[in-house]
């Protein structure tokens, strides 16, 4: 409980505890009660003065404080004011128009350049004028350009939906064709700044710049359009005529004067005359048409005859702006090319059917002039033969009655030469019968231990004489043949060997390789270079020319290859000088089917070729490997082109005017092209062609880089199964 009142002012407060101290000093002076009470009221006075005289001091440095308060307040105050007028100062010299509203959306202050070009709107900006009246406002001013199809209060409240965003920047067109921009900020605490620009200047320079610029480029298409050789016009969404040629005039005879900005397109139409055709395409009310649809236009092309003489091509697009342009060309001399082009074709393909009829029938008298020489030779062998053997009865009667030792001798000579001449008339006979059409074969299964044993006895004898070992590696193994040609095959293999082995051994044996059973013919003999590997099959070659003619003629291998070639048993051969030969052919085992997953043929030929009647370019500069080649081939019913080098090839396919199925190309063609550069060329001509290139090289980059041109690579001594391959895979693709 307090003796004074705290709210009363301190000079009160000390004045009623005076008072009331000095009552308690008279009371206790000259009061009745007891000495001891009257001590004790005086100790009480005596506290209470010093607690008022510690509270009086508490008081004046409470004073004390208040009046340094209110000093600094008062300073703060002072200074408050100063930055407010700095602040006014400041925005005061701002170029632009300064507004700050605070995040009531209430204006705090602004500077007098705010609103100054809306100067019936002055007189209401004073703080806490409200942001919405502020739009509306202005929105109200007749100074503020408004567009015709937008009303105030249209525009006020697109304002208001554009306060909403953090940021805003948009220009507002005033009277007088002035313009101002105005932008819109946040500031920390959610309030608004707004400023305004005044861009006229940038505007009036920009639009300047802008007509420039239109009109350089309008020079420049223009000049540009002058330039075509074709005719262009453009016209806008109301198909009316902005920009055009001279050209367009000139191609559909349309007057100079009739071509103006903003001439009507269906006024253009109408004046193309009865002289205009429309030829291809679109007729004259389907190009109308065309022109009068609103939205995206398709495409449109088509031709028109002018006077019937000239031909234009008309092409016509739309624009994304709902205009179209419209383009014409003159092709009368592209049409009258095409037209010419036709009838050269038309005569050219006259030209080929009858080079193609004239071919069949040289095809025709070269096919009866090979079957009346194979008969010739059949009729001559056979009646040589009967001479010839009473004429060595003759001579074995003589022996038998002379017995000059010298005589006996000439016709020990003589009979030797009648059996020569008799091997050679039974060789030609088999080469004509191999050579003709009408040759039929047994293929049945055939025991090779039944071929090879009886030919190893008949044979041994004649190595013996030579010094030479003859020897067989049986087998029980049965294959799919001719049993009488199978035998010729490994009886001139072996004779062949031994013939032209000195010393050392001869060996036949078979050895398994897949589906097939290979028969292999091994010698020691001279070898055979590999340059000469392919023409030891040809007819009368022998590479001994210090042999003598009871050496034999050369015979013995072209009927092995032809007799391989027409039973389907591929014939393979590795030599190597001063070491020796092997002679191989690959025979299908009766009942085995091949890796491929094919049975092996038994036909003696590939049908596919001979039905096909396919024709196939071979160029090699070795005659006789060419020669060999192209017999095997036509063996199969493939018609052979020959040629020995680029050049020649290049211009047979020209003389012939035909295009083979397929090509044959040697690798190495001497100076000049290689196979891979002349099947390029040819390409070129005649597009792409199946094929193979033939080489004795075996480097990796040639069969990678035919097959990234698609052709086959085969490599010297040329397997038959795959030369085959080759010819039945161009066959399939001309099904």
């Amino acid at each position: 409980m307090s003796l004074v009142n705290p709210s009363d002012p301190l000079d009160l407060q000390n004045a009623k505890l005076i008072k009331i101290a000095e009552s308690l000093m008279k009371r206790v002076e000259y009061g009745g009660a007891p000495s001891g009470a009257a001590y004790e009221q005086f100790e009480r006075a005596a506290l209470l003065e010093k607690r008022v005289r510690e509270r009086t001091l508490e008081l004046e440095r409470t004073l004390d404080l208040l009046h340094e308060s209110n000093a600094q307040l008062a300073q703060a105050n002072n200074e408050t004011e100063a930055a407010r007028r700095n602040l006014a100062d400041a925005i005061e010299t701002v170029s632009e128009g300064f507004a700050l509203f605070d995040p009531g959306d209430v204006l705090v202050m602004c500077n007098s350049r705010f609103c100054r070009d809306f100067r019936d709107t002055v007189v209401d900006l004073r703080p806490g004028l409200a942001f919405q009246r502020y739009v509306e406002t202005v929105s109200t001013s007749r100074y503020l350009a408004l567009p015709a199809t937008t009303t105030p209060q249209e525009w006020s409240e697109k304002r208001m939906r554009r306060h909403k965003d953090r940021r805003v920047m948009f220009n507002v067109q005033l009277a007088n064709d002035r313009w101002l921009q105005v932008s819109e900020h946040r500031t920390a605490n959610g309030g608004t700044v707004v400023l305004q620009t005044d861009v006229t200047d940038i505007i009036r320079l920009e639009r300047q710049e802008r007509t420039k610029l239109r009109d350089k480029q309008t020079r420049m298409i223009r000049a540009t359009l002058d330039h075509l050789n074709q005719g262009v016009c453009i016209f806008d969404e109301n198909a009316r005529l902005v920009g055009w040629n001279d050209k367009i005039g000139t191609l559909l005879a349309l007057p100079a004067r009739r071509m103006h900005l903003g001439a009507s397109f269906f006024a253009l139409i109408d004046l193309l005359g009865d002289e205009i055709d429309f030829t291809r395409g679109l007729d004259r009310e389907g190009f109308a048409y065309w022109a009068r649809q609103k939205g995206p236009r398709a495409a449109i092309s088509f031709e028109i005859r002018r006077n019937g003489a000239v031909t234009l091509q008309i092409f016509g697009r739309g624009m994304p702006d709902g205009g179209f342009v419209i383009s014409v060309t003159d092709v009368t001399a592209e049409r009258e090319a095409a037209k010419k082009l036709y009838e050269l074709n038309e005569i050219l393909e006259q030209r080929v059917m009858e080079r193609t009829l004239e071919l069949e029938d040289a095809l025709s008298a070269a096919e009866r002039a090979n079957a009346s020489k194979s008969r010739f030779v059949a009729a001559a062998s056979h009646d040589l033969l009967q001479p010839l053997s009473a004429a060595k009865l003759y001579i074995a009667s003589l022996a038998d009655h002379c017995t000059n030792a010298h005589e006996s001798s000439v016709l020990a000579k003589t009979e030797s030469a009648l059996t020569s001449a008799e091997a050679i008339i039974d060789a030609l006979l088999d080469i004509s019968k191999l050579d003709g059409d009408g040759i039929s074969f047994d293929i049945r299964t055939v025991s090779l231990r039944d071929i090879l044993r009886p030919l190893v006895d008949e044979m041994e004898v004649l190595a013996q004489n030579k010094g030479l070992e003859l020897r067989l590696v049986d087998c029980d193994l049965s294959v799919e043949s001719d049993a009488t040609y199978l035998r010729r095959i490994v009886q001139n293999l072996l004779a062949n060997a031994i013939r032209y082995t000195d010393r050392g051994r001869v060996l036949v044996g078979v050895r398994r390789n897949g589906g097939s059973a290979r028969v292999e013919v091994w010698d020691t003999g001279p070898g055979i270079a590999e340059e000469d590997q392919n023409a030891i099959f040809e007819e009368f070659k022998r590479l001994d020319a210090n042999a003598s003619d009871n050496d034999g003629l050369g015979l013995g291998l072209a009927i092995v290859e032809r007799a391989c070639a027409r039973l389907g048993h591929p014939i393979g051969l590795w030599s190597q000088p001063g070491r020796g030969s092997c002679f191989m052919v690959n025979l299908p085992i009766a009942g085995q089917v091949a890796p491929s997953g094919v049975k092996t043929p038994r036909v003696v030929r590939p049908i596919s070729l001979a039905q096909a009647g396919m024709i196939t370019l071979l160029v090699e500069n070795d005659p006789q490997m060419r020669r060999a080649i192209t017999v095997l081939m036509e063996s199969w019913g493939v018609h052979v082109i020959e040629a020995e080098d680029a050049d020649s090839a290049l211009a047979l396919l020209t003389d012939l005017e035909i295009t083979p199925d397929a090509v044959l190309l040697d690798y190495q063609l001497g100076p000049g092209q290689t196979g891979l550069e002349l099947y390029q060329e040819i390409c070129d001509r005649l597009g792409p062609l199946p094929g193979a290139i033939v080489s004795a090289n075996r480097a990796p980059e040639l069969g990678q880089n035919c097959a990234e041109l698609g052709l086959a690579f085969l490599q010297k001594p040329i397997d038959r199964q795959k030369l085959s391959q080759v010819l039945e895979s161009a066959a399939a693709r001309m099904v």
